[in-house]
C-alpha cells in the first residue's frame, strides 16, 4: 500500500461565519476562539457607526462616512453589508479571499442578512470555505435575561434588539451548525470542535 504524504498536504482557509442574537455569547465566543484557536483571523468589517470607547481604526473596524461607504458599494467591493440599527456594515470581499487564498482561517462576527448574502455569494473561493454557525440560548426568556443583566441599554435600546433577536431567531435552521449556548467553556469546547472537523475534512486539502 503506498503512503500518504501528509507533509505535501496544504489546506485551503475556512470562512466561519458566526452568527446570533444579541446575548448569546456571540462575541465572548468570537474573542476566545482569536485568542485560543491557531491560525484563525478576525475580518474587519467597514461600518459608518462612530467608533466606541477604546476601538481603534484598522483594528476593530474600518470606520467610514456615508459617502465613502456608499462608494465601495457602487464599485461592487463588499462580499456583505447591511443596515443594523440605522448604522451600515459591510464586508471587503478581495481582503476575505487573500486570507483564505493564503490558507488562512477567518472568522466573521455577522448578523443574519449579511450571513444570508455571503451564502448567496458566487465566487468559488468563498463558496467552498464557507462553514456558518449560529449560536443562541436554549429559548428567548434566558435571552431576555442576558440582555437585561448587561445593565447597558436604556429601554428603548433594549426593546430594539430583543424585536431584532426575535427576527434572528428565525433564521436558525438557515445554518450548518447550531450552538445552544450554556456556559462560556461550554460555547468554546462546542465551536473548537466545529473548527476542528472542519480543518480535518479531506476536500479542504490539495497538493
Amino acid at each position: 500500500m503506498e503512503n500518504l504524504d501528509y507533509s505535501q498536504q496544504s489546506r485551503s482557509g475556512i470562512l466561519f461565519l458566526l452568527s446570533g442574537p444579541a446575548g448569546s455569547g456571540k462575541s465572548t465566543l468570537l474573542r476566545r476562539a482569536l485568542n485560543e484557536c491557531d491560525n484563525v483571523f478576525f475580518s474587519i468589517s467597514c461600518t459608518t457607526r462612530p467608533p466606541r470607547e477604546g476601538e481603534t481604526d484598522g483594528k476593530d473596524y474600518h470606520f467610514l462616512n456615508d459617502d465613502e461607504f456608499d462608494s465601495k458599494i457602487e464599485n461592487n467591493e463588499f462580499l456583505e453589508h447591511a443596515i443594523v440599527h440605522k448604522w451600515k456594515y459591510g464586508t471587503i470581499r478581495d481582503s476575505v479571499k487573500k486570507v483564505l487564498e493564503d490558507g488562512k482561517d477567518i472568522i466573521m462576527d455577522i448578523d443574519v442578512q449579511g450571513a444570508r448574502q455571503v451564502r448567496e455569494c458566487a465566487d468559488g473561493v468563498i463558496s467552498s470555505a464557507l462553514v456558518d454557525i449560529f449560536i443562541t440560548t436554549k429559548d428567548v426568556s434566558e435571552l431576555e435575561t442576558r440582555l437585561r443583566g448587561r445593565g447597558s441599554e436604556d429601554s428603548e435600546t433594549f426593546n430594539l434588539r430583543m424585536k431584532t433577536a426575535s427576527e434572528e431567531l428565525k433564521e436558525w435552521d438557515s445554518y450548518t451548525y447550531c450552538i445552544i449556548s450554556g456556559t462560556p467553556d461550554e460555547d468554546f469546547e462546542t465551536l473548537s470542535s466545529i473548527i476542528k472537523s472542519e480543518r480535518t475534512k479531506v476536500q479542504r486539502m490539495s497538493n
